[in-house]
């Protein structure tokens, strides 16, 4: 689970509604320069931590593609952002979901109403039916992938096999948090394109415009000064209970390999089975402390190999082990001391 999946749970406008961008204006430069030159390449990989808006920007993307199918045209010219105006037919059309030029992957739900934990082969298929018919709209046809990073590995030799044969005026558009992993051969096929963290300022603004919260709350502001510029954490961490649990899950990594089990009891017992924010704020600490430990031992790779490769195991551990507990609703205290257990096992 990320903290993006519980803002959605949450009457946070989905991606697709949400019509501002804060920050990456080169990012959106990059996408408009390259669409007026009339040879925009047909595939972007837009990268970066989670929650900085890639989303929001590959479907600002989609939507200014498909109101303005023509690139040559002096309004695409003429144009000096990706803004659509929100009561635009096309953009209403996205919001809902309708547009038939558009085509979203992303985790679904099953037969028994859960989420799955991967992007199946099964739905990344559709991208052939969806490119090769003749019934969708005019035009352009964009696919948006949110995210690559959620593909098995039978689904992303799918959309491989589409992106090695693009039709004519086909875009796609894959999001993902850790670009790196992604399939080398995916990669070799797609534009990189890498998005930053957001400043606090702008992790204020776009919190404030998907919900009622005033850009001036203090709350809000300690928040986005904790997010380390993803305004999806920093909505995470907009109660203070969150903001808490995730100080006190820090102490406790500060101080690996040592573990005290009175601590973990706490730590577990501050995670209720049902409070999904908790589960989020729990996780998103976890990744960026691994997250911060890998990078910093990349600079001496040669060095640090087993140690990479061990940390690189229990993150994979971790992810599998978070989603089954949000997937089946477990207790949260045996996923604690697991966690715990691995990462003190990595760094000894």
């Amino acid at each position: 689970m990320s903290p993006r999946q519980v803002e959605r749970e949450s009457a946070i406008p989905h991606p697709r509604e949400t019509s501002l961008l804060f920050g990456h204006r080169e990012a959106e430069t990059a996408l408009l320069t390259a669409y007026r030159s009339g040879r925009i390449p047909h595939a972007w990989l837009i990268g970066g931590p989670q929650g900085i808006g890639k989303a929001t920007l590959a479907y600002r993307m989609a939507r200014f593609v498909l109101a303005h199918g023509q690139p040559l045209a002096p309004a695409v010219q003429s144009a000096d952002s990706l803004a659509i105006d929100p009561d635009d037919a096309i953009a209403r059309q996205v919001a809902a979901g309708s547009h038939g030029g558009l085509l979203t992957l992303e985790r679904t739900a099953n037969d028994r109403g859960v989420m799955r934990t991967v992007i199946t082969v099964d739905e990344t298929r559709e991208t052939i039916g969806f490119f090769g018919s003749t019934a969708a709209a005019e035009g352009w046809r964009v696919c948006i992938v949110d995210t690559v990073d959620e593909l098995n590995p039978n689904a992303a030799n799918a959309l491989l096999k589409i992106l090695e044969e693009p039709p004519q005026q086909s875009l796609f558009l894959l999001v993902s948090h850790a670009p790196a992993r992604v399939l080398a051969t995916i990669q070799s096929r797609c534009r990189k394109l890498r998005l930053r963290s957001l400043s606090t300022d702008d992790v204020i603004g776009a919190a404030a415009a998907a919900t009622d919260v005033a850009p001036t709350d203090l709350a809000l502001r300690e928040a986005a000064e904790a997010s380390e510029g993803s305004v999806a954490r920093a909505l995470t961490l907009l109660g203070g209970d969150a903001l808490k649990l995730q100080q006190r899950t820090a102490a406790m990594l500060a101080r690996l390999p040592e573990v005290d089990p009175r601590e973990l009891h706490t730590l577990g017992d501050s995670l209720p089975t049902n409070d999904r924010v908790a589960l989020a704020a729990f996780i998103d600490g976890i990744d960026r402390w691994i997250a911060d430990r890998l990078h910093a031992d990349e600079a001496n790779a040669n060095q640090n190999l087993p140690r990479l490769a061990r940390l690189g195991e229990v993150w994979e551990k971790i992810v599998r082990a978070a989603r089954d507990t949000e997937t089946y609703n477990l207790e949260r205290k045996p996923l604690v001391f697991s966690v715990f257990g691995w990462l003190a096992d990595a760094t000894r």
